[in-house]
């Protein structure tokens, strides 16, 4: 490491002498100890010792460039910036390449006189020690030097940068050169007189104060300045007065003279042909000037580059007659123009003369953002006066610069407070630049939390702290169970299950899945009234009416499936009554315990479905999908549609491999959907493709009138899913498994033949197509 910075050269010089002879002294860039014999390399501004390939590296690497670009690169301890990169070992004064190591020498020197010019600029004498790493030390040479008066001189150490100063008066001549210089022996020049006096103008009717020797060479004798009136003095001929502005001496000659005027007053004739046509030849100025009689013809004042305008008159003395035509002036921008007289021009002054039109400039400022928008705009540039305003990249401040092009610059503002974390472990010294987000912290975070449980996340500079993930035990929004494994931080937590509370109406329960708050806020019960009604003791199923009674209406039930088929039963037994031409009454056909055993009653297949329904509600799980595995657990066939597909084996393939490959395909394109429109058919084959489309999740619906009524089937991406085994392949399995049936024996009698048409008519049972419910 680097020994702390010496008071002076001389301790500078020795302490490198005595670290690099003790292999003491470390290179900045590798940190590696500076050996006697290593290559190296010494800056020439804070004389640092730099091994002389790191510092070939680090004037390679982009880190030492300077800011510029241009300047070269950067000293890794002192930061100068060089244009040439190091490539020779030469010892410290620079004259040997490659020094040789000396036991009795200093490391890195060739041993020779140093030879070097000290920094001191009126030093004229060169380094006398031998060859020596550091700053050259001060000349020990004594010189003689004058004081800065010059009047006194001493014998001083040569280089001394302390000027010389005597005791006595400086006495130089000042700025005037009037007075002398007052102060004690000085440096540079004397200070100005300051002593104040009076000055005159030209024309002597206006006086000044000032400092002495302030100007005093514009002085003509008599003024010194001019004060910017007419001079008013008298001229030669006594006559008259001098017109021009306060000016030196002297006034010009009467211009009226008769030896200065030589022409008529419009200057077109000369006054000798004037005396020779019989006019009284002038003796004094004051005398008329005689007037040649022609027309006056001098330009005035209000014509333009174009067209001039010229006195009208005869040649007259003094100013011409307002001029009686009229001029063009154009607005500043050119864009307008309108006429006036002359005479009215001559009179205004010159700023006045243009006038500004009503139209608006439309082109870009220098920013590119805004327009100009002056109106009779005769600037070039277009430079925006407007302040910028943007944000600058802080966030906190905006530009305040005039609105420009490109981006705004980085915010100049710096804080000079230490920027820290919440917890103050990690600290971001300054000077901090605005903007700096406050510095990473990786300490578990102090802020005050509203639960108790144990912290895990780290310190963070946002107010607010990440939500609690500690499991816990919560009750439901319903308080039907405690739930266990629920994060701290969520409030409102669904069971899943039905709300089962009593409404209002004292009547009903509550059906929503557990939730939040009350039942019915605002509305009223809409469920159907289950009071029995007074004839056939069915439910009312209207709107459910508290505090009215139910309404007369004709009772809406359905009778369930199994009472067609008991009906049917039924109407086969009496079909020889029928054919005698009696009447049936199908009511009496049935009693109250077959219509109760007709009810389907849930099985443990049906319970696990309404079971897996309400987990699916509570975690929120799309009804498209299979979470619980119940479709892939492999397809369900009625024994009907078993017994119709043995019937037509070869029509069920058919359309089982129909229905695969649509699936497929709609599973695997882009498109949500996919139909397929079957050619007509029987009611039989239609009520078997609509049975096989449930199993396939597909859509069917049959259209048009017999006999040509169709089936349409869509399938829906996600929907929509082959089973793993297909209706031909489970019959396949069954045929295989089953023993052979064994070999019926019949024995005919007169009484079965006899009564087979009866029995046949009983056996048979009429087919109703219940799935074909789209015909």
């Amino acid at each position: 490491k680097q020994s702390d910075v010496p008071k002076n050269k001389e301790t500078h010089t020795g302490s490198l002498i005595e670290q690099l002879t003790t292999e003491k002294y470390e290179c900045m860039v590798c940190c590696e100890v500076v050996r006697i014999v290593a290559p190296v390399w010494s800056c020439q501004n804070c004389y640092h010792v730099f091994h002389l390939n790191c510092i070939k590296k680090w004037a390679r690497s982009p880190a030492s460039q300077a800011e510029d670009g241009n300047s070269g690169w950067r000293c890794p301890a002192c930061q100068n910036a060089s244009t040439q990169v190091p490539t020779t070992y030469t010892c410290f004064c620079g004259k040997v390449n490659n020094p040789e190591w000396n036991r009795n020498e200093i490391p890195h020197s060739c041993g020779e006189l140093c030879g070097k010019r000290r920094q001191c600029l009126d030093c004229p004498h060169l380094c006398n020690i031998l060859c020596h790493p550091g700053p050259c030390p001060s000349c020990p040479a004594f010189v003689t030097k004058t004081c800065e008066c010059g009047r006194t001189s001493h014998s001083v150490r040569c280089g001394q940068s302390t000027a010389i100063r005597c005791s006595n008066v400086c006495g130089n001549t000042l700025n005037c050169g009037k007075h002398s210089c007052a102060q004690v022996c000085h440096a540079g020049k004397c200070s100005p007189c300051q002593l104040v006096v009076q000055q005159v103008c030209y024309c002597g009717s206006n006086f000044k104060d000032v400092l002495c020797g302030t100007k005093e060479e514009f002085s003509d004798g008599f003024g010194n300045f001019s004060c910017q009136k007419i001079c008013g003095k008298k001229l030669n001929c006594g006559r008259h007065n001098c017109t021009q502005v306060c000016h030196p001496q002297p006034c010009q000659l009467c211009p009226r003279l008769p030896q200065v005027v030589y022409r008529c007053p419009c200057g077109q004739t000369p006054l000798s042909k004037l005396l020779e046509l019989g006019c009284i030849e002038r003796k004094l100025c004051t005398d008329p000037i005689p007037s040649c009689g022609k027309t006056c013809g001098k330009p005035l004042s209000c014509g333009s580059y174009e067209f001039i305008h010229r006195c009208e008159s005869l040649c007259h003395e003094g100013d011409c007659r307002p001029c009686s035509r009229t001029s063009n002036i154009y607005c500043r921008c050119g864009f307008k123009k309108k006429v006036s007289e002359s005479h009215v021009l001559s009179s205004l002054l010159t700023a006045a003369i243009t006038f500004m039109c009503d139209k608006r400039c439309n082109k870009k400022r220098s920013c590119g953002r805004h327009k100009c928008n002056e109106i009779c705009c005769v600037d070039t540039e277009h430079k925006c006066s407007l302040v910028c305003g943007r944000k600058l990249n802080c966030g906190l401040h905006r530009c305040e610069e005039p609105c420009h092009r490109g981006s705004c610059q980085t915010c100049w503002q710096t804080s000079f407070d230490e920027l820290t974390c919440y917890c103050g472990e990690s600290v971001i010294y300054p000077p901090v630049p605005c903007g700096t987000q406050p510095p990473e912290c990786k300490r578990t975070c102090t802020r005050p939390h509203e639960c108790d449980h144990p912290v895990y996340h780290s310190c963070h500079s946002e107010e607010k702290c990440p939500p609690c993930t500690y499991l816990t035990q919560k009750w439901c929004m319903g308080k039907h169970e405690l739930r266990s494994n629920i994060p701290c931080h969520l409030t409102d937590i669904s069971c899943g299950l039905r709300c089962n509370q009593m409404l209002k109406c004292g009547m009903h329960k509550c059906k929503r899945i557990c939730h939040k708050g009350e039942c019915l806020i605002d509305e009223e019960c809409k469920q159907p009234c289950t009071i029995p009604r007074l004839y056939c003791n069915h439910p009312c199923m209207a709107p459910c009416h508290p505090s009215s009674p139910c309404p007369t209406t004709s009772c809406s039930a359905k009778f369930p499936c199994s009472f067609f088929r008991i009906a049917a039963i039924s109407i086969a037994t009496k079909l020889t009554d029928l054919q005698l031409g009696d009447s049936v009454e199908i009511s009496r056909l049935i009693t109250k315990k077959e219509m109760k055993q007709a009810r389907l009653q849930c099985d443990e297949e049906c319970l696990a479905l309404q079971r897996n329904r309400r987990l699916a509600e509570a975690l929120q799980i799309d009804d498209n999908s299979d979470p619980f595995n119940v479709r892939s657990s492999g397809p369900k066939y009625s024994d009907l549609l078993k017994e119709d597909a043995r019937k037509d084996l070869k029509f069920v393939s058919d359309i089982e491999k129909e229905m695969r490959m649509l699936v497929e395909a709609v599973n695997k394109g882009k498109h949500t959907k996919k139909s397929h429109c079957y050619p007509p058919m029987n009611r039989d084959h239609r009520r078997i493709i609509h049975e096989l489309a449930q199993v396939y999740g597909i859509e069917s619906v049959s259209y048009d009138n017999e006999p040509k009524r169709n089936v349409v089937i869509t399938a829906v991406k996600g929907k929509s899913v082959c089973p793993s085994n297909t209706l031909t392949s489970v019959l396949d399995k069954e045929m295989q498994s089953r023993p052979p049936p064994p070999i019926p024996h019949y024995k005919q009698t007169d009484k079965s033949v006899g009564n087979n048409g009866l029995a046949k008519s009983l056996k048979e049972e009429p087919v109703i197509d219940y799935f074909d419910v789209q015909d």
